[in-house]
C-alpha cells in the first residue's frame, strides 16, 4: 500500500498515512483554497486501505485550526473510519487539541457524537 505523505503549508495540514509503520496523522492548519482537490486523494486512499486495513489503526488528528469546508472533509474521513470499524476493524480516533482551546475540544466532541468509532480526546499543553 502506498504511503501518503503531504507536507503541510500555512493553509494545508501535514498528512502521513503509513500503514506499515502504523502512522496515521493529520496535523496543522486546514484551510486549503480547493478543499476537494486537497482531500480527494486522502479519501480515495482510505477507500483502498479499508479493503486490507491493519488489524488496528489509530488515526491521530492534531489540527490547530480548520475552516468550514475542511470540517466537512474531516467528517468524510471519519465516516470512512466508521465504515472500517463497522466492518470489524479495530479503529481508534485520537483528537488532540491545545488544552486551552475550547473550540477544538468541542469540535472533537461533536465529531465523536456523530460517528460510531472509538474516540479519545487528548488535551496537550501549549509549549
Amino acid at each position: 500500500m502506498e504511503v501518503i505523505k503531504i507536507i503541510g503549508t500555512d493553509d494545508t495540514p501535514n498528512v502521513i498515512f503509513d500503514p506499515e509503520n502504523d502512522i496515521f496523522e493529520i496535523s496543522g492548519r486546514s484551510l486549503p483554497e480547493d478543499v476537494s482537490s486537497f482531500y480527494e486523494p486522502i479519501l480515495k486512499w482510505l477507500d483502498e486501505y479499508s479493503k486490507n486495513a491493519n488489524q488496528k489503526s489509530v488515526f491521530n488528528f492534531k489540527l490547530i485550526y480548520f475552516n468550514t469546508a475542511s470540517s466537512k472533509m474531516i467528517l468524510d474521513i471519519l465516516l470512512k473510519l466508521e465504515e472500517m470499524y463497522e466492518n470489524g476493524k479495530d479503529v481508534l480516533v485520537r483528537w488532540f487539541y491545545p488544552e486551552d482551546d475550547e473550540d477544538m475540544q468541542e469540535a472533537g466532541e461533536e465529531y465523536a457524537d456523530i460517528v460510531e468509532v472509538p474516540f479519545e480526546q487528548v488535551a496537550y499543553p501549549l509549549s
